[in-house]
């Protein structure tokens, strides 16, 4: 038998018992048996470096050591795996710690609620909570975003082909041009105050504007630091709520542990998921700012708030954040990224860095036919990277902030030279 045809034998049952909505193992048909640190393996042996990081829920690798150490010893100690929101030992020292060593060295006086377990379930807790304490309906959100893909957060997500698998209504919410994007800048935050001021535009006041200060599905774009300040200026004189989504673009991806922190500005409501839980775990939370807190006992529950082990492997990539062999690494790798790509410009190819988080714009460089010719190449010699964006013509690399440096240079060196072989066809 061909490779092929024995790796179309071991996957046979996806083919017949997993619905076709499974997306991923399309681009990359591996079957994948164990991982560790930046390397996955597949049931044949084969090593493949990863620039994908679980689409960005696993900023500190595959089974980081340390982390996985605390979650074994929780297991082995039976420790609670499941307590609704009960108050555990676990959670206790995740709220203390959080608090202590992310939130009050930034200024940040917010409350959590742990939210069910994905990305999605956050951005609907505070799209209603928004809602609740404004008493007003209505959300202003942004092109380009991505948010999730349950109701409510998927009005909020401008992806066209995504909202029509819908099927239903996606009111309530106002989209407007992100102020950078691939047509340039746009007046945004003028705009969005002419609305609000003009009582004739037909635009009502909201209850919340919900933005990614980085839009990663969007193609890496980050708002300018201005039009953020703009931005929480705007929605402190009109009563709104500011929702930073911070899920995929948030611990240490895109640079600080937040990405809106270079702009100073502190959000009312911070959703946070993926990497949170350090180890690929599910976990999501809302941070709410004080006086925002509208809930009343009972208003938003779910069966499975609050991860234990999640809590315990946070607790374990916490310790990293406190670690300077880590925080040199991840720092070293950011600067490698940035000057790597600054280093080796192509014709019509726009590279945006930001920190771990890069996107390789290939919209007048043979779009999406050469990302995904990019994404091939490197599958078949032993990386995974994914494209994004409109027309998915943008390379997205999110390597672990712990890849060393041999390795993340190699990966960078793989992609560059997919590219120059794709751009020359």
């Amino acid at each position: 038998m061909t490779v092929m045809a024995d790796l179309a034998s071991s996957t046979q049952v996806f083919e017949t018992r997993e619905s076709n909505v499974r997306s991923y193992c399309r681009a990359f048909p591996a079957l994948l048996t164990s991982a560790r640190g930046t390397t996955l393996v597949d049931e044949d042996g084969k090593e493949y470096v990863d620039f994908f990081s679980g689409a960005g829920a696993l900023n500190y690798g595959h089974n980081h050591e340390h982390i996985k150490r605390q979650v074994i010893a929780h297991l082995e100690g039976d420790g609670l795996l499941h307590a609704l929101d009960f108050h555990t030992e676990a959670k206790r020292e995740f709220l203390e710690r959080f608090g202590r060593e992310i939130l009050e060295p930034r200024g940040l006086h917010h409350r959590l609620q742990f939210c069910g377990s994905t990305g999605t379930d956050a951005v609907e807790a505070a799209l209603k909570l928004a809602r609740k304490h404004t008493g007003r309906s209505q959300v202003i959100a942004f092109s380009g975003a991505y948010h999730g893909v349950s109701r409510g957060s998927l009005a909020a997500t401008a992806d066209l082909s995504l909202r029509k698998v819908a099927g239903t209504a996606l009111g309530e919410v106002t989209h407007l041009p992100f102020p950078v994007g691939p047509r340039g800048p746009f007046p945004t935050m003028e705009l969005l105050e002419q609305y609000l001021s003009d009582d004739l535009s037909g635009v009502d006041v909201p209850a919340a504007v919900i933005l990614e200060v980085v839009q990663m599905e969007g193609g890496v774009y980050r708002i300018p630091d201005a039009d953020l300040r703009q931005l929480r200026d705007i929605c402190d004189r009109y009563g709104i709520v500011l929702i930073a989504d911070e899920i995929q673009a948030g611990c240490g991806r895109t640079g600080g542990f937040f990405s809106f922190e270079q702009a100073g500005v502190i959000p009312d409501l911070i959703t946070v998921s993926k990497s949170i839980s350090g180890l690929g775990l599910p976990m999501s939370l809302l941070l709410i700012r004080e006086g925002f807190d509208s809930w009343q006992a009972g208003d938003h529950p779910g069966t499975f708030r609050g991860n234990q082990l999640a809590f315990v492997a946070a607790c374990g990539a916490l310790d990293l954040w406190r670690s300077e062999p880590f925080l040199d690494r991840a720092r070293g790798g950011a600067e490698l990224l940035r000057a790597f790509w600054e280093k080796n410009p192509l014709p019509g190819v726009e590279v945006r860095a930001e920190g771990h988080a890069i996107g390789i714009d290939l919209t007048h460089a043979g779009g999406r036919r050469a990302a995904d010719d990019v994404v091939a190449y490197c599958f078949e010699r032993g990386l995974i990277v994914e494209s994004t964006g409109r027309d998915k013509a943008v390379l997205k690399l999110l390597p672990a902030l712990t890849m060393d440096l041999e390795t993340l240079r190699y990966g960078c060196e793989l992609i560059l030279e997919a590219l120059r072989t794709a751009l020359s066809r």
